[in-house]
């Protein structure tokens, strides 16, 4: 089988889609399969390879992690012409995402498509309301043509179903347990940070409006007097809202930047509460990276996350932008040491059953199908 991949952003960006198509094309090329990428030059120093291709590009306003280029359509359909590919999946719409739809028509190769971020909910923390049924509409036009639409969680699903999506399945994340993991030692992190309270509390993500992150200010003051001494915030990211947090910050909360990798893991693993207040999740790849580190989440009931997290057992869903309540939550858990233990036992045991190696292969099959049905087609 020969794959081909459009999408506005891929490694080395650094956020759920490009980390996930990076993993996908590992996977492809460790099992022989023959793939090729198309997407924008980065803003960081590109990855480069014989089978990825690269345009130009500008961050887009709404979401900077994807990026608007310009394809070379000449290029394109050239290489398109030469690599003869059995399927194309197109996983963001935009510029470069527009140029597969064209080309997988214009060829009559099987088309296939991801949906990644609700571009939706990003409107209303923009003040952008206004385009909220433009957005809809377009997004109907430029999924449906394509045989599948994958989503990452049932809650996208039925989001995208009431707005008239056909053709639905799950594409799951998965989780590489060998690099995140509980078995780091605690004190490496304490240490690095100068933390001196007894207990960690973590973020990880965007430090972006559609993050919810400015309720974390929010949910610290409501905390009983007594253990906002006892508790040290531990803010792992950037964006734009990171100068506007830090001028709320208490002075027990201390930002990192970026992480990744093994010095991502030790940081989960350090943690005694991951705290999530996102609501715009289509699944929410940080939660389960903290499962996979034993670290129990207290999150928004709303959007993806509630396809990983099992309510009391791996973590707690919070009513979403509920200060309050996440800090009670918070209370609750800090006291009760053997019930966070349970659930980041709990949440491990869940994580090792989402390996990335059974996803990918349930996507192969499911490209494999797509093709079949095509040819199908033809023949009636």
């Amino acid at each position: 089988m020969k794959i081909v991949i459009f999408t506005d952003t891929f490694a080395p960006d650094v956020n759920g889609v490009a980390k996930t198509l990076k993993r996908f094309t590992d996977y492809l090329k460790d099992r022989g399969f023959e793939y090729r990428v198309f997407a924008p030059k980065s803003s960081s120093q590109s990855l480069y390879s014989s089978d990825i291709h690269r345009f130009k590009s500008l961050p887009f306003f709404l979401y900077p992690a994807c990026r608007l280029a310009l394809p070379n359509m000449y290029h394109v359909k050239e290489e398109l012409i030469q690599f003869q590919p059995d399927i194309i999946h197109v996983a963001t719409p935009f510029n470069v995402g527009l140029c597969g739809l064209h080309y997988a028509k214009k060829l009559d190769i099987p088309l296939v498509g991801s949906y990644h971020t609700d571009f939706d909910k990003y409107l209303g923390y923009y003040d952008l309301q206004f385009l909220t049924k433009v957005l809809w509409r377009y997004m109907r036009w430029f999924h449906r043509p394509m045989r599948k639409v994958f989503v990452p969680s049932i809650d996208t699903m039925e989001h995208l179903q009431k707005h008239g999506f056909m053709d639905l399945d799950i594409w799951p994340r998965g989780i590489d347990c060998t690099t995140f993991h509980p078995n780091f030692n605690p004190n490496d992190i304490r240490e690095k940070y100068h933390i001196k309270e007894k207990h960690i509390l973590l973020y990880v993500g965007r430090i972006a409006p559609e993050k919810d992150v400015m309720l974390i200010p929010s949910i610290h003051n409501q905390l009983p007097e007594n253990l906002k001494e006892k508790v040290h915030w531990l803010v792992v990211g950037d964006g734009p809202n990171q100068e506007e947090l830090r001028k709320l910050a208490p002075n027990n909360m201390t930002f990192t930047g970026f992480l990744s990798g093994q010095e991502l893991a030790h940081v989960y693993a350090a943690a005694d509460l991951f705290v999530f207040p996102s609501s715009t999740e289509t699944f929410g790849n940080v939660v389960l990276e903290s499962l996979a580190s034993g670290t129990p989440v207290v999150c928004a009931n709303a959007g993806g996350v509630r396809s990983i997290i099992k309510d009391q057992v791996t973590g707690i869903l919070c009513e979403k932008n509920n200060s309050e309540e996440f800090a009670k939550v918070i209370v609750s858990l800090i006291y009760n040491e053997s019930k966070r233990k349970e659930m980041g036992v709990n949440g491990r045991n869940y994580a090792l059953t989402q390996s990335w190696d059974s996803i990918f292969h349930v996507l192969i099959k499911k490209y494999q199908s797509s093709i079949e049905e095509k040819k199908i087609s033809v023949l009636a």
